[in-house]
């Protein structure tokens, strides 16, 4: 049985909305921001360049 959440999500898909979780992309030893590509350190827990901040 599908859950509130589930259904809720499912609706933000069809109209092109993201509904999975972001975090932090990998670029060697380097975190990268999913948002606007920023480079950072792996003790980083926001983006310098534009603020973006993992879920």
């Amino acid at each position: 049985m599908a859950t509130a959440n589930d259904i809720f999500d499912e609706f933000l898909e069809e109209r092109g909305h993201e509904t999975e979780t972001s975090s932090w992309e990998r670029d060697y030893n380097k975190k990268r921001c999913p948002d606007c590509g920023g480079l950072h350190g792996l003790d980083a827990v926001a983006c310098s360049v534009c603020g973006w901040r993992p879920n």
